[in-house]
């Protein structure tokens, strides 16, 4: 009887997790907003009800805010990514956090004036210090070179098999790849490649900016643009199937095609309303709702 009990449950539970998938997801922008003081605004963190938002100004920084109401209320508390006085993380791309493990944020550096070329660095940093100093003084505790990268990088946390990763991204046009660290080698390794460091990948399609994981329906969202540098797309992933045929599993696209910037990041808030960030000087904060 017990058995037959069990066996009933795993089938519901996958009969439940099919259903999920095959649900369509819908995507619209409610309202668009401009905030100041970000330069180009680079992605979102969605912390336990504390929002991060990060930019490329004349030093990479990072501004907290809080949701009041249903908009971004500024707490007058900004970080600069630099080290006595010299820009560090000029371009972040991604914060890895997961209010456990240890924190990355990556960092796309130019290598030559036309930006045709890259370099792709994840600084393993003291988050708690950083909020508390402002800076990364005393702060930057290890900087990795993700060579193992072909085009950027975008870390982020996810899970799998239960247990923590940092997943990261490429943005070019061929090749992509979302790759899973090891954050305890990572944070000791000096470069990506080194062994052990990377655990499993998956193909992908071009164009990521940032990605956002979905604890509870292990979906990782690609936040994408359609083309290099415009217009928008979110793609739902089925993560575990994704990491197990080594080439990523879609459960649904949707593209917002009234946007022609460059969408830079995006955070749900709660389970149907999201924050989406872009480059532009107006309208960079956008609040959504998705339908499931």
């Amino acid at each position: 009887m017990k058995k037959n009990v069990l066996i009933s449950c795993i089938a519901l539970v996958a009969v439940l997790a099919t259903a999920f998938l095959n649900k369509e997801v819908d995507m619209s922008i409610d309202r668009e907003t401009t905030v100041d003081s970000l330069g180009a605004c680079q992605g979102i963190s969605y912390q336990n009800g504390r929002v991060f938002l990060y930019g490329d100004r004349e030093v990479g920084m990072i501004r907290e805010y809080r949701m009041q109401s249903d908009s971004l209320c500024y707490l007058s508390k900004e970080y600069k990514l630099t080290e006595n006085g010299q820009d560090v993380i000029g371009h972040p791309t991604g914060i890895a956090y997961n209010g456990s493990d240890k924190v990355f944020i990556g960092n796309s550096v130019r290598l030559n004036p036309e930006g045709t070329k890259w370099k792709a660095v994840i600084y393993h940093v003291n988050w708690k210090g950083l909020l508390k100093t402002g800076t990364l003084n005393g702060n930057l505790l290890k900087t990795i070179d993700d060579d193992a990268c072909i085009q950027g990088t975008r870390p982020e946390y996810v899970k799998y098999n239960n247990r923590w990763y940092v997943a990261t991204a490429d943005y070019g046009d061929h090749g992509n790849e979302v790759r899973l660290y090891d954050p305890e080698k990572l944070a000791n390794c000096s470069k990506t490649s080194e062994p052990g460091v990377l655990f499993k990948k998956f193909t992908c399609t071009p164009w990521v900016q940032n990605l956002h994981w979905l604890p509870k329906e292990k979906i990782l969202v690609l936040i994408q643009n359609q083309v290099e540098g415009h217009k928008w797309r979110f793609t739902y992933v089925d993560f575990e199937a994704s990491v197990n045929a080594g080439q990523m599993k879609v459960i649904k696209q949707v593209d917002i095609n009234q946007r022609a910037d460059e969408l830079e990041g995006f955070a749900f808030i709660n389970k149907t309303k999201g924050i989406a960030v872009t480059s532009s000087r107006k309208s960079n904060v956008n609040y959504l709702t998705a339908q499931w």
